[in-house]
């Protein structure tokens, strides 16, 4: 359908907006446009202020207009608005949609959000605009617009994680070969590949690509028709509004929520998307560690680009690497928005509660910030280069093939306990002798075990060492190659 379409092809600006001021005024004022008929009086202005929520979900509008579109064309298919009034009301949404993107609408903050808003506006246009919100509740319209926003969120964040997979793909293939320690409890462990350690992080990020991915799925389905929370008496029919918003299945067919109580309460997606957001976070934060410690004077591995790093105010020989210190920064933000929604929904009896109005603020964030973050490892990947010659003086350190040794004393019959504690009576002997493990006298190393025999040192050869990781997942070099290959397979 063409509505399908647009929501697919949407593109919206937030518009402008300025906050109100927050006077203390209790004045009261006349009657509530949109519900004010059960009150003598209108909010006070402080009220209003503590109240409107369209300084945030104006972002919304884009949605919200497809939500009417599809919910004006399912009362006139079954009778409870004309062709001739729906078609109008079609015409009059357009024309708001454009005001928005051409930021002529100014938005109202006493008619407090950005459904009301457009509804205003749409009435100026269209006198039929006011049987539009029959058989609607804000309630059910809202949770109608973040389904939507969710599906689209979570496919621009695909796209970004896809584009932080390609920048460490295109590092890795550039200087991937140079090997460098591999580290645990940030002690040198073992050799590995650039190459495999950036991958690492191409694997984290298509995680939580899948969870994005399950996410979405999770959103697709179409909670108008729930209304307040009770549904309504009159013959809608949900499932033309579900195929209407492409609230369908692999087949076609239309999934609309099975519960109107649960449908209008539930903050589960919130929930989900803003636990995706921080698992990116703690992924690229993790990443940026790395990047800080490679790039210190102390390691050396990487120069990262002028263009995402700072100087310093007092010493002029500085270069801080705060495009990964702020993402480090981002991570626990969006940590934060997780448990604000998190304690937001605790304790909240069924169904809608005004708290509720709060959940946008902290996943608008964790889109917005995650978004900007993504984008900001792109930058820092594109721009940095590997020190070959630093990642070589690391790893030229026989320690880092001990393990190694232990193996080779495993093929020789050893037990590995006992192996492992032969490899550790070397390392006390290079250490009190103050002898790089790999150049110890043979006789000696003999008579800590005899199973070390005269080609014992051959084990500390580098190239051996990769060429002998060859099992699944290993930084093995025909491993790394075919790693890489997946790589640009599935990010063609």
């Amino acid at each position: 359908m063409i509505l399908r379409r647009e929501l697919r092809t949407v593109i919206f600006r937030i518009a402008r907006y300025e906050a109100p001021s927050y006077a203390t005024s209790i004045i009261a004022k006349k009657s509530q446009a949109t519900w004010g008929g059960r009150f003598s009086a209108g909010p006070a202005e402080l009220m209003l202020s503590f109240s409107e929520s369209v300084s945030f979900d104006a972002r919304l509008a884009p949605f919200d207009i497809a939500g009417s579109k599809a919910h004006s064309g399912m009362l006139a298919h079954v009778g409870l608005i004309t062709a001739k009034e729906c078609k109008a009301i079609h015409t009059g949404l357009d024309k708001v949609g454009e005001m928005i993107t051409a930021g002529k609408l100014r938005w109202n903050t006493a008619l407090e959000d950005v459904h009301m808003n457009i509804e205003q506006a749409l009435t100026k246009l269209e006198p039929a605009a006011a049987k539009l919100h029959t058989a609607r509740s804000r309630n059910d319209q809202v949770a109608t617009d973040m389904r939507l926003f969710f599906k689209w969120a979570c496919a621009q964040l695909d796209g970004r994680l896809a584009d932080a997979q390609r920048a460490l793909l295109a590092l890795a293939e550039q200087d991937g070969h140079v090997m460098i320690p591999g580290y645990t409890h940030l002690q040198r462990a073992q050799p590995v590949q650039v190459a495999h350690h950036l991958a690492a992080y191409m694997e984290m990020f298509e995680r939580d690509r899948a969870r994005f991915a399950v996410v979405a799925d999770n959103a697709n389905w179409c909670p108008l028709g729930a209304g307040a929370l009770a549904g309504t008496t009159l013959p809608i029919d949900r499932e033309f509004t579900a195929k209407t918003l492409g609230f369908v299945d692999r087949r076609g067919r239309p999934r609309v929520t099975q519960n109107s109580m649960d449908t209008v309460a539930d903050r589960d997606l919130f929930v989900e998307f803003a636990t995706a957001c921080a698992l990116v976070g703690t992924h690229f934060s993790r990443l940026a560690e790395d990047l800080i410690l490679w790039s210190s004077s102390e390691f050396g591995y990487i120069s990262l680009p002028d263009t995402f790093c700072t100087g310093s105010s007092l010493m002029p020989q500085k270069k801080n690497p705060d495009s990964c210190e702020l993402l480090r920064g981002k991570a626990a933000r969006l940590q934060g928005n997780l448990t604000t929604l998190l304690t937001l929904a605790k304790g909240l009896p069924l169904t809608y509660n005004r708290d509720l109005q709060e959940d946008k603020p902290p996943v608008f964030d964790s889109f917005d910030q995650t978004m900007m973050s993504l984008a900001v490892v792109v930058g820092t990947l594109t721009g940095a280069e590997i020190r070959r010659d630093r990642c070589a003086a690391a790893v030229a350190d026989p320690a880092l093939l001990a393990t190694d040794l232990a193996d080779y004393l495993v093929e020789h019959g050893v037990a590995f306990r006992d192996a492992h504690h032969v490899v550790g009576a070397m390392g006390k002997l290079a250490e009190t002798t103050g002898t790089p493990l790999n150049e110890l006298a043979t006789a000696d190393v003999q008579k800590i075990h005899p199973a070390l025999g005269e080609d014992w040192a051959d084990v500390f050869n580098l190239e051996r060492a990769a060429a002998r990781r060859v099992g699944t997942g290993m930084p093995g070099p025909k491993q790394v190659k075919r790693q890489m290959a997946r790589w640009r397979k599935r990010l063609a």
